[in-house]
Parts: C-alpha cells; sequence; structure tokens
C-alpha cells in the first residue's frame, strides 16, 4: 500500500515538511489545514513543491463540525465547504476530511446527518473532490466508526466516504472486526497511531500522547489487516499529535514515522487471512543472546580495573587496534580506545548473537535503519551493524569459532578462554542505556522493528532529580533484555550493564579482597528489608556485610550489588533465584538516592546532567 503521514505529526514548516516526508520515503502527505495558513506559499507553490518532490497530496484536513446542525448553520457550513473545496483544487487534492460535529450539533439524527452529508457530496461533486466522513471518539452524537458508516451509506452519495481513523476506534475500545462489513471502494482514507495505554479523557489523550506504530499497546496489525481484508486500496497515513514529536527534529521523526508504517504492513502482512496487497520484508531474526558489550574511552583503564576486581579475565588486545578484550564465562566487554580523544567511559554499542546476521541486516535495510561501518582489515570479521536511536551502535554476529564468537580469535597475548573455572560471573544478564524523551519512542521502535524484541509494561522509579521511566525491551526467553531509561529533564544517569552469576555473594566476597568499593547501602534499607520480606538476622547480615539489595516475588528472589560510576558507566552483578523474572524496580530509588550522594561528594564533572561522550 502507498504511504502517507499527516503534516501536524511533524515539527517545522509546510516546506520543511514536504522535504522531510520526501526524503524519508513517503509516497504522499496529508495537509493539515494550519500548516498552510501560517506558510507564506500559495496552494500552488505547495502544489508544485510536491509534484518535484514526488509526493501525492492525498488529503486536505481537518473540516470541522458540519453535520447535525439546524437549517440556518447548514448554509453557512456549507459556505465554509465551498471555500475550501476551492482550495483543494488549487492544492491539487482531491480529499477533504470531515470531522463528526463536537460543538455545534443539535441534531441527534442518522437521517438528518446523512441528508446534509449528501447535500455536502452534492457541492463536492460539482467541484471534483471528494469528502471522508470520520467519527472523532469525542463526537457529540457520531463517536463509533460503525454509526459513520450508517450514516454515509444512507447518504448514498459517490463522493462521500468514510475514513477510519485507528485511535478514534481503538481508543473508544471499538471491535474493528465490523471494518469487513465495509465496501472498500467507500473506505477513502485510513488513519493510523498507536497509543500508550493510560486512563484519562480522550481528547487529552489523543491530543498529547498518539504515538507510532509499534510504540503503543495496541494490536494495529489486526486493525490493518481487517482494513486490506475489506477491499481498500488506498494509502496507509499516520496521524499522530505527540508535544515530543512536534518539537524534534523534522527529518529524523520523518523517518521514525516511515520505518513504524512499514513495519506495521510487513505485521499485518504476516497475520493467517491477511490479503496479498500487503507487502511483507525479510523476516525478523531474533537474537539469542549477547555477544559482547563495548564501552569506549580515551583511557579505559579505570574500567579494566574495575572488571579485574569483578572476576573478569584480559583475553588479549586486538591485532591492529587499540581494543581490548575481558570476559568471564559468557560475559565478553570490549574496551575501545580508538577515535576516543577527551572521552570518559560509556557504553557505545552491544552486540547481539543472531541465527542470521543477514536477514536482520536485510530488515534493517528494509525499514531505513542506517548502517554503522567499521574498518576492517583482511582476516577480520566482518559484521552487519546499525546505529541506534539513542547513539549506540549495535552489530549482528552469526558465527562461532571453537566456542566462541570467531571475532575473539582477532585479540592476542591474553589469557585464553578456560571452560568450567572457579564459579563466578557466567554471561550478561541485562543492560541499561539511558536516553532524552525525544529519542525513547523512536528506541523502542528499533527494538520491536529490527531486533524483534518485546515490549512489556514499562514502569518508572523516584530519583534525587524526579522520575525515571523504564521501558524493558526483551526477547520472550529473557536471554536478551534491554531496559531504556528516560531520566527527568538535563540529568543523564549512568547507563550500566548487569553481570549475571549463581553465586552473588562470592562475587561480592572476592570484589572487595581485591579493593572494590560497591556503592553502599544505607542501613535504613536493610530495615525496610526486614518488614517487607520478613528476613532472618543471618541473612540481613549477609546482605549489609555485602551491600547486597534484595527482592521477592511469586517466582523467586534477586540478589544484586552495584560499582560505583566510571565516566557515564557502572557495572551490577546479579543473581536471580528461581525464577525470578523482574528487576526490582524497588531497589532503583536506592541506588540512584546513593549514585548522587556519591556524584556530590566528588563534585564529579561526569555526574547528572552530562551525557554520554559522543552523542
Amino acid at each position: 500500500m502507498r504511504t502517507s503521514i499527516a503534516t501536524v505529526c511533524l515539527s517545522g514548516s509546510l516546506e520543511d515538511k514536504l522535504y522531510a516526508c520526501a526524503d524519508a520515503g513517503f509516497d504522499g502527505v496529508e495537509i493539515f489545514e494550519p500548516d498552510l495558513v501560517v506558510s507564506d506559499r500559495s496552494p500552488e507553490e505547495i502544489r508544485a513543491l510536491a509534484d518535484r518532490l514526488g509526493l501525492r497530496l492525498e488529503m486536505y484536513q481537518p473540516f470541522r463540525d458540519f453535520e447535525g446542525v439546524a437549517p440556518p448553520l447548514l448554509e453557512d457550513n456549507l459556505r465554509r465547504a465551498r471555500e475550501r473545496f476551492t482550495t483543494m483544487r488549487r492544492l491539487g487534492t482531491d480529499l477533504m476530511l470531515v470531522c463528526s460535529n463536537v460543538a455545534t450539533a443539535t441534531v441527534d439524527s442518522d437521517q438528518v446527518s446523512a441528508d446534509q452529508l449528501r447535500r455536502l457530496g452534492d457541492l463536492a461533486a460539482e467541484h471534483g473532490v471528494r469528502v471522508a466522513f470520520e467519527a472523532l471518539a469525542w463526537g457529540r452524537y457520531i463517536d463509533d466508526y460503525r454509526r459513520s458508516w450508517r450514516v454515509v451509506e444512507r447518504a448514498d452519495h459517490e463522493a462521500v466516504g468514510v475514513c477510519l481513523d485507528s485511535f478514534h476506534i481503538l481508543a473508544r475500545g471499538h471491535d474493528p472486526a465490523e471494518i469487513e462489513k465495509i465496501p472498500g471502494e467507500k473506505i477513502f482514507f485510513v488513519q493510523l497511531a498507536d497509543a500508550p495505554a493510560l486512563t484519562m479523557d480522550v481528547l487529552s489523550w489523543s491530543r498529547h500522547h498518539r504515538l507510532f506504530p509499534g510504540e503503543g499497546s495496541w494490536d494495529l496489525g489486526r486493525f490493518v489487516a481487517h482494513v486490506a481484508r475489506a477491499g481498500y486500496a488506498g494509502p496507509l497515513s499516520l496521524e499522530v499529535f505527540n508535544d515530543v514529536f512536534r518539537q524534534a527534529d523534522t527529518r529524523r521523526t520523518a523517518e521514525h514515522a516511515l520505518r513504524s508504517l512499514v513495519w506495521l504492513e510487513d505485521r499485518a502482512a504476516r497475520l493467517p487471512g491477511s490479503p496479498g496487497s500487503l507487502h511483507r520484508i525479510a523476516d525478523p531474526a531474533v537474537p539469542s543472546g549477547y555477544d559482547y558489550v563495548e564501552v569506549k574511552a580515551e583511557d579505559t583503564g579505570e574500567v579494566e580495573q574495575l572488571l579485574e576486581r569483578l572476576g573478569m579475565t584480559f583475553r588479549g588486545q586486538h591485532r591492529t587496534k587499540p581494543v581490548r578484550l575481558w570476559s568471564a564465562g559468557d560475559a565478553r566487554i570490549v574496551l575501545n580506545e580508538q577515535h576516543a580523544r577527551d572521552q570518559r567511559p560509556h557504553l557505545a554499542g552491544v552486540g547481539f548473537r543472531v541465527p542470521d546476521a543477514a536477514a536482520v541486516r536485510d530488515r534493517a535495510r528494509a525499514l531505513a535503519v542506517g548502517p554503522a561501518a567499521r574498518r576492517t582489515q583482511a582476516g577480520e570479521l566482518e559484521m552487519p551493524g546499525f546505529m541506534a536511536p539513542s547513539g549506540i551502535e549495535v552489530f549482528l554476529n552469526d558465527r562461532d569459532l571453537g566456542g566462541e564468537p570467531a571475532w575473539v580469535a582477532e585479540f592476542e597475548h591474553g589469557r585464553p578462554h578456560v571452560p568450567g573455572e572457579a564459579p563466578g560471573i557466567g554471561g550478561i544478564d541485562h543492560v541499561n542505556v539511558s536516553h532524552g524523551r525525544d529519542a525513547h519512542d523512536e528506541a523502542v521502535l528499533f527494538c520491536t522493528s529490527v531486533l524483534g524484541l518485546e515490549s512489556p509494561s514499562a514502569t518508572q522509579a523516584a530519583g534525587p532529580h524526579g522520575l525515571v521511566h523504564s521501558q524493558v525491551m526483551r526477547t520472550p526467553d529473557g536471554r536478551v533484555r534491554l531496559s531504556l531509561n528516560v531520566s527527568p529533564a538535563g540529568v543523564t544517569h549512568p547507563d550500566h550493564v548487569a553481570l549475571a552469576c549463581d553465586d552473588v555473594v562470592a562475587v561480592a566476597r572476592r570484589a572487595r579482597e581485591r579493593g572494590l568499593e560497591p556503592v553502599p547501602v544505607p542501613g535504613n534499607y536493610y530495615d525496610d528489608l526486614r518488614a517487607r520480606f520478613a528476613l532472618d538476622d543471618a541473612v540481613l547480615a549477609t546482605l549489609r556485610e555485602h551491600q547486597l539489595l534484595f527482592d521477592r516475588s511469586d517466582a523467586g528472589e534477586l540478589w544484586h550489588f552495584y560499582t560505583p560510576r566510571v565516566g557515564g558507566l557502572c557495572f551490577e552483578v546479579v543473581q536471580r533465584v528461581g525464577a525470578y523474572d523482574a528487576y526490582a524496580t524497588d531497589n532503583t530509588p536506592v541506588l540512584l538516592a546513593a549514585q548522587d550522594r556519591m556524584d556530590r561528594a566528588v563534585g564529579r564533572r561526569d555526574g547528572p546532567g552530562q551525557g554520554r561522550p559522543d552523542l
């Protein structure tokens, strides 16, 4: 299907929006009337620019408060419509969106509304245009797409059809399955938006919290499949009102928006019974685990010292680059000093093990994800890479050698891997990535569309500088877990890498013996643990001695501790007991407060408020 976007989704002037949409690869746009009103370009000039850019002007919108009115007001509404139709002809578009009346309707009658829409259809036909009637979720009388279709059906005019908007349908909890009862030729337009699950009035929800497909809680794939099975042959168009998107970079948002549409059509095409009119892209290849985590800095010495104290092993220096490898079990930390002048340690990249790296590369290309190329020399493994929205590089590997990733052989003069060594760190449990609010929704979509990760419910935790919002992205089996964190405005908490082990007490004890001082935990926290979980004195004494944090669920327990930050990074060591599958969110405020005290005590220049050095 063709792709389209309403100009209201983007920041900037109308011209800026058209250029951004064309560069992103959209087929067409909906012209939001206020964007034209404030433009100093005439409708003819906008039409000419769209033609040069190869953009089709799919629809002009919105026309409000038309139907269900008394006769005198109807005549004035028809006068307004006549002026809009003239503007549309100048623009070169032939479809106008008519929203159900929210303000001036006084007659609750399908027949009256149908008669008035028929009058509008006659006027539209005189101008060679059509109208698409949409049921707003807060319409005074018509707030259900099924009723809007009944009215259009009764109007029985070739220039009058319906517009189906996923927000207005799903926000009201209406079943989209009945879309298939509407003849495809009478569905004049389809608008799409996702949204988070919120409890608030639908108008505020709509105006401020819509999201691009794949970022919210709705099954838009099923919605699109219903539309396609009805026989709809027009564009799939995005109409997303969102305070963040309308302030963000225009071109980046347009690229993000198109990616969401490509992903959505592919998702709908994979549903049973979906028609061939829906386009599929390369199959997703869900990661089977972590390949490595990369830390970058001008000098990674502090990080090496920290890893040694945690019990990790130096595996060698890369044979052609200033890059060093440390590992323990299946946990591999790559320390990169290349092109890192003046940079403090920070999380720079994550590698994933995938069954087919080429398939993920092809899927990413179809989703217009930009590559993250790295120079390799003869004999070095080339891996597909991409730049994630938060600025972190993501690389994919499907090649092993001797039980380890093939690229490990490029590191020399270190200690070899010895299977079955003394119990300690065994792998990477999860990775926490901090980024700004403007990158968050795009990062969620990247993880779902490119990597095929799932997104359970979001959480939030209170810190000294405000709430931290967290969205975990994960594989179904939990082998890959990414926690995407949004800090309060002006504050950037450190990223952190959580290392998994089977005996966190032993790891903590040996780390203390090697000189590690973990993030200190206040005594009040252990008093609270006693009250919450009725822990006995011996368990509490062990937790206090090693500055461990604790959580319990019906499935099991989590024992964990944190290292102090180094630059914009810290490490966590976790032990999951039983089938514990959460992240001890109640402990996050303890960590944030402790980190803040440590930062203030030493006056860190890389404390809260400083971002990742390479962004």
